[in-house]
């Protein structure tokens, strides 16, 4: 039987705690390029995952409030770096490299790749991933290869679709029924979906509650 994929609905306790989260200071550490440069692993942490130009730095500057925290860019691949943010004293929010480099050097993905895999597989404080999906697309065949990576990794994900406003509530219905039938396949997907729009503010409340409720 195939997995429904809820939108996820935190309880109010759980709003609570997720504004109180993101009213702390939020401020960007370090971008790193290789494992060796990663912060200690002493806290919480949270990835952000995502096919280029899903939204992934607009949704963490509407996340956090900060509207220039994450470099916004219409160049795909421009972030090529692992990106490590503060969230008060107690969380990492990581912001991947996109994938699907349609203008990037084979021999810069390879190593972008190596990197993502390295950075999956040996954070021990690593909870969840993020993985963004625009809502005007579903899930396309990268979105999928990152999923089954994170499968591999055996990092529990969850997906969050991104400008939901973007699209007519009966073709994005549509587009909810393909991504719901695709995550369902992947053992390491997190069993709720979270609809967000950072331009209307849709969802932001739901991805912070969810990011403060994890253990």
């Amino acid at each position: 039987m195939e997995l429904q994929f809820p939108i996820a609905e935190p309880d109010a306790a759980a709003l609570e705690k997720g504004r109180l989260l993101f009213a702390g200071e939020t401020d960007f550490l370090k971008g790193v390029v290789a494992m060796d440069g990663m912060p200690p692993d002493d806290r919480l942490e949270v990835c952000f995952a995502g096919r280029s130009n899903v939204g992934k730095s607009t949704l963490i500057n509407a996340l956090t409030g900060r509207k220039a925290l994450a470099r916004a860019s219409n160049t795909p691949g421009r972030t090529q770096e692992i990106n490590f943010f503060t969230c008060a004293e107690s969380h990492y929010l990581v912001d991947l490299p996109g994938y699907g480099f349609a203008k990037a050097p084979v021999k810069t993905v390879e190593k972008w790749q190596r990197l993502l895999k390295a950075y999956l597989s040996g954070r021990a404080t690593l909870r969840r991933a993020f993985v963004l999906i625009d809502s005007r697309h579903g899930v396309k065949d990268v979105d999928e290869e990152i999923m089954t990576l994170l499968d591999k990794s055996a990092v529990p994900f969850q997906v969050v679709m991104t400008k939901a406003d973007k699209v007519k509530e009966a073709e994005r219905e549509k587009i909810i029924a393909q991504v719901r039938s695709k995550v369902s396949r992947h053992p390491a997907a997190f069993p709720e979906m979270i609809l967000t729009s950072s331009e209307k503010g849709w969802g932001i409340d739901v991805l912070r509650a969810v990011i403060a409720t994890l253990v």
